[in-house]
């Protein structure tokens, strides 16, 4: 599933091109993805101007003219293609490759741009665990994907005074209490292995030992916050983490694997200066965790 930098690679790339334009049609080849699609969906967008395009988590959260928000999760597989008077271009980059066959394109958004030029963005999803809803703007905050969401990890709101309320008293790992989405919004597997060895901490330690006795922040903590949002901004600023040549809607393409210190690395030399540790792989609640058991405390 790609994880928040790639989300926000695929923003960037489809932002010059959806902001500001008006929906002027909505072709369906299904009913349904992982969900049912909204009822009456190309009726109730049809004709309005999206007035912004932003993200929460790994969802694109597109603001319609009037009183509409159409919020779209990228699933496992999902990616969007924009076909425009300058070719064909897949905004995004992903660790596993995006189809682009045909018989996999569900949704169809035709454009008019804020240019004034003809285009069209198109939802193609072969696995369909994508899916998109619409919501009135008003019910954000309680609708059921975004009412529990916790902190963005893009932001100074991400801070270890933040997360010692969370933390406190937890005996859960601290891979898994980070992989919480209700504590920090958006944080994948990935990146989780990448700021924990930036942070020379061990995904298997408790998250409470992290909180001191009286409720705050430890300065580890403080320091994993702070590595949790600059791994996220190195990856942004890459453009995600594809293994593949999968290409941004400028063409270039993202390469922030390249500077994976841990995920990935089984039986590699850790790269923390001085260390002789051989990153290790483990499993934890199903997903393959990487680190280095000998500088990771």
């Amino acid at each position: 599933m790609p994880e928040l930098p790639e989300v926000e690679t695929v923003r960037r790339g489809l932002q010059p091109v959806l902001e500001g334009a008006r929906i002027t049609g909505l072709h369906l080849a299904r009913p349904d993805l992982r969900f049912p699609l909204p009822e009456r969906f190309a009726e109730r967008v049809t004709g309005r101007r999206v007035t912004a395009l932003g993200r929460r988590a790994k969802y694109l959260v597109a603001e319609l003219e009037g009183d509409l928000v159409l919020a779209m999760h990228l699933g496992m597989s999902g990616s969007f293609r924009i076909e425009g008077p300058d070719g064909d271009d897949m905004p995004g980059v992903f660790q596993h490759p995006r189809s682009t066959a045909l018989l996999h394109d569900h949704v169809r958004f035709e454009l008019m741009t804020a240019r004034g030029a003809p285009a069209a963005i198109v939802f193609n999803d072969p696995r369909r665990f994508g899916y998109m809803t619409l919501i009135m703007r008003e019910a954000m905050a309680t609708h059921p994907h975004f009412a529990s969401l916790g902190i963005e990890p893009t932001g100074n709101g991400l801070s270890g005074a933040a997360l010692a309320p969370a933390f406190a008293g937890r005996s859960a790992p601290l891979k898994a209490a980070l992989l919480d989405q209700r504590i920090v919004a958006g944080l994948g597997n990935i990146y989780v292995c990448e700021a924990l060895w930036r942070s020379w901490l061990s995904p298997r330690r408790t998250a409470g030992t992290l909180v001191r006795k009286d409720g705050s922040a430890s300065q580890r903590l403080d320091r994993l916050a702070l590595n949790i949002r600059e791994t996220i901004a190195d990856a942004i600023a890459a453009g995600g983490s594809s293994l593949r040549d999968y290409r941004q809607a400028d063409g270039s393409l993202g390469y922030f694997q390249h500077s994976f210190a841990a995920y990935d690395r089984e039986d590699a030399p850790c790269r923390h200066a001085g260390c002789r540790g051989v990153i290790r792989r483990i499993v934890q609640s199903g997903r393959s965790t990487f680190f280095c058991p000998v500088c990771q405390r």
